[in-house]
């Protein structure tokens, strides 16, 4: 990671009078975000500026929040001294983590039945998530429903589309994914565990498990040499 992206700046612009923060990786732009955020995305860098039509000064108090959520995680903020505070909330791992591990169990995995299981988590019809996913997205439509703006009926309508058609498709191909190795029964080619275990015929006492030997990288012959150098 560039160490530039450890740096961040909370200022308030001095023509808009928005409070901007500039600078950071995806991590960096989740915890603004999680801070009530919203990013803009340029051509050239992506900002996050506090939310439109705020009272009073609560935009003032989402500065305060980034800066002491950023430096909570290790984050360098410089920023205008209004937003300047000691606070340092508890960072607690957020639900995404939970999702995410899952891709470190299946690039762990060694048999097919280890990557069925991690994607049962995915499938499964009651409670797996993406049925959780599901449930989110029909919620977010009915709220829109009855929400009074000219373009909620459609945005109630495209969120039901996703829910139903987009995530419909994923959740069966996955599924079919996880049904096909749930039937395989066997261990990954290019995986193995060391049991770090001697076999008791093994006569060196040197040995420490009987894993056999890594291949050994074959020679690279040396680039032909062009006959005009020859003598």
């Amino acid at each position: 990671m560039p160490l530039a992206d450890r740096y961040l700046s909370v200022r308030r612009d001095p023509h808009s009078k928005e409070v901007l923060v500039r600078g950071g990786d995806p991590e960096a732009h989740s915890v603004l975000q999680r801070a009530g955020f919203v990013p803009v995305v340029r051509v050239h860098e992506t900002y996050h500026r506090a939310p439109a039509n705020l009272i009073n000064d609560d935009d003032a108090r989402l500065g305060v929040e980034a800066v002491a959520r950023l430096r909570a995680v290790g984050y360098h903020v410089e920023c205008d001294e209004d937003f300047d505070t000691d606070r340092r909330p508890v960072h607690n791992l957020p639900l995404g983590s939970s999702v995410a591990h899952l891709a470190t169990r299946i690039r762990q995995a060694t048999t097919t039945w280890d990557v069925a299981g991690v994607l049962t988590e995915l499938t499964a019809a009651h409670n797996g998530i993406l049925a959780a996913l599901e449930d989110v997205l029909h919620a977010t439509a009915e709220f829109h429903d009855d929400l009074g703006g000219a373009a909620d009926p459609h945005i109630a309508r495209r969120l039901r589309y996703v829910a139903e058609e987009r995530l419909g498709i994923i959740r069966s191909d996955l599924s079919a994914t996880r049904n096909a190795l749930a039937d395989r029964h066997v261990p990954h080619p290019g995986r193995s565990v060391c049991t770090e275990e001697v076999p008791a015929s093994e006569r060196e006492r040197s040995a420490v498990c009987a894993c056999p030997p890594p291949p050994r990288a074959q020679p690279v012959p040396p680039p032909p040499v062009a006959a005009g150098l020859r003598r």
